[in-house]
């Protein structure tokens, strides 16, 4: 019928409205648009509202403070290896992140309410690659040094080729996840990416940038890497509730031969992580080693382990308790109060 057209048109088919419990997380044959109501997974619909109060634009955040003590006498060649191999690894880690949220996830997840997280999530990890752009470009370094370790420094290519490894059949035009294995080939992409980049990787480098903060130095790189941690958090939650409820519609595919080869997985994933500290602390740093972060990588392992239903591995201590903490920002200003860490609508989070 054309605009112009008079012609009362035909009664509309009610029966093709959507139903919350006809949604599914993958496969879901009727996927046209992003039909967000009736909303059936709440918790990807929290995950988003949760995103959006936590947004945050790294240009504004004061970088003059960081300048100054970075161009003084004020750190050693050590302490300034852990930054640089902070930020090479951190730019790579988000872009990688972001291609695989637009080229594969996004493409198989079929659900729009999880859809609809996936495109914030997309948009914060572009906000990250930022970050590591604003910070190059305050602090006068080589952003071509930065921006190409995981070409040149092993240790950051190690973790990136392995997470990489993970998502190969994925990012094939022609992959779908219409079989038992085609579903672990996605749910081995799924936790590369959510468990093994975003909750393990991430987190020694935040422990390690966080330290300077906690000197009262660099608090501008410091409170951005807060905003990063705080988004982090809430991508490692989605992706391990994806994860679960995937399992939970598909239960044939958590075999015990699966869960083997994750526990595979995670165990190669925290040696390319104790390797990586050992790279970035050969000496020791403000009070780091690398044998504290051994401790630490296989603590958040477990922790990790544990929310996909998998058995802990390593049982060791936490011997950075600060970090809990650090998370929850809502509730006070940064260490040294440069300026209040409760960024907008940020207050509206709930932890």
């Amino acid at each position: 019928m054309s605009c112009c057209d008079t012609t009362p048109s035909q009664p509309h088919d009610l029966s093709r409205r959507i139903n919350a419990d006809d949604k599914r997380l993958i496969n879901c044959k009727s996927v046209d648009v992003n039909q967000l109501c009736p909303i059936k997974y709440q918790w990807a619909w929290e995950h988003y509202v949760n995103g959006c109060a936590n947004h945050w634009m790294p240009t504004e955040v004061p970088m003059q403070r960081d300048i100054e003590q970075w161009r003084s006498n004020a750190f050693t060649d050590d302490e300034r290896r852990v930054v640089m191999r902070n930020l090479g690894f951190f730019s790579t880690g988000e872009s990688l992140v972001g291609n695989n949220i637009v080229l594969a996830i996004f493409r198989h997840v079929t659900n729009p309410e999880a859809r609809q997280y996936l495109l914030r999530q997309a948009f914060e990890e572009a906000i990250h690659t930022h970050t590591f752009q604003y910070v190059c470009e305050s602090l006068g370094l080589d952003q071509r040094q930065v921006f190409n370790m995981y070409h040149e420094v092993d240790s950051i290519a190690g973790k990136d080729d392995f997470v990489m490894s993970l998502t190969a059949d994925v990012m094939d035009d022609g992959f779908r996840t219409d079989s038992p294995e085609n579903i672990r080939r996605f749910l081995k992409n799924l936790i590369g990416f959510y468990v093994i980049m975003e909750g393990i990787f991430f987190y020694s480098g935040f422990v390690m940038i966080l330290s300077f903060h906690r000197r009262n130095q660099l608090t501008g790189i410091g409170e951005q890497f807060q905003y990063i941690l705080r988004d982090e958090s809430i991508h490692m939650n989605f992706g391990i509730d994806l994860i679960n409820g995937i399992k939970s519609e598909n239960p044939g595919v958590w075999t015990e031969g699966f869960q083997q080869e994750v526990l595979e997985l995670i165990d190669k994933a925290v040696g390319y992580e104790v390797r990586y500290a050992e790279d970035c602390l050969p000496r020791g740093v403000l009070g780091l080693n690398a044998e504290s972060f051994d401790d630490y990588v296989k603590y958040i392992a477990d922790r990790r382990l544990e929310r996909i239903g998998l058995p802990r591995q390593y049982n060791t201590r936490n011997p950075f308790p600060w970090m809990s903490e650090t998370i929850d920002l809502a509730k006070e200003k940064n260490f040294f109060e440069t300026r209040v860490t409760e960024y907008q609508s940020s207050g509206a989070l709930q932890w």
